[in-house]
């Protein structure tokens, strides 16, 4: 058992040529006319003659076809949301905005309506402090230095 192995024969068992069979598929005993074939239905039985004689008979496997690539949108759905986002964003600020400067021109218009009280007021005040008093025509009260000693009023 110690022979020689060349390329995985052993010695004495070479090859001179190698042969190739094609199989021949086999004709049908009647030729009917071709007739289109739906979906869904079983395939025809195809059958081979090998070269030694035996006879092979099996469905013809088609090669699976990929899946048609879909079309992929211009803009990516995602953009589009962040698109519209920042639009509606842009929408409240702007608002908010407008919002800010309302409160800010009323609270100057209340400001300057208080300011303008008090001086109105205020003139007012001062006409009737500083204005001479022989004119009048209100009650005159004199007052004098009061006393209290002892829980009692000495006027």
């Amino acid at each position: 058992m110690n022979e020689p192995i060349a390329y995985g024969r052993p010695a004495g068992h070479e090859t001179a040529a190698v042969e190739v069979h094609t199989p021949t598929p086999l004709t049908p005993a009647h030729t009917a006319p071709l007739m289109p074939v739906q979906p869904g239905t079983i395939p025809a039985v195809a059958s081979v003659v090998l070269p030694d004689g035996r006879v092979v008979t099996g469905y013809a496997i088609e090669p699976a076809k990929p899946e048609p690539v879909v079309a992929k949108p211009a803009v990516s759905r995602t953009a589009v949301n962040i698109a519209l986002g920042g639009v509606g964003f842009l929408a409240v600020c702007g608002g908010l905005l407008m919002l800010t400067a309302f409160i800010t021109a009323l609270t100057a218009l209340v400001t300057q309506l208080v300011i303008l009280a008090a001086v109105i007021f205020g003139g007012w005040i001062a006409v009737q402090v500083f204005s001479p008093s022989g004119h009048s025509h209100g009650t005159t009260v004199n007052i004098r230095k009061a006393v209290i000693k002892r829980n009692k009023f000495y006027g």
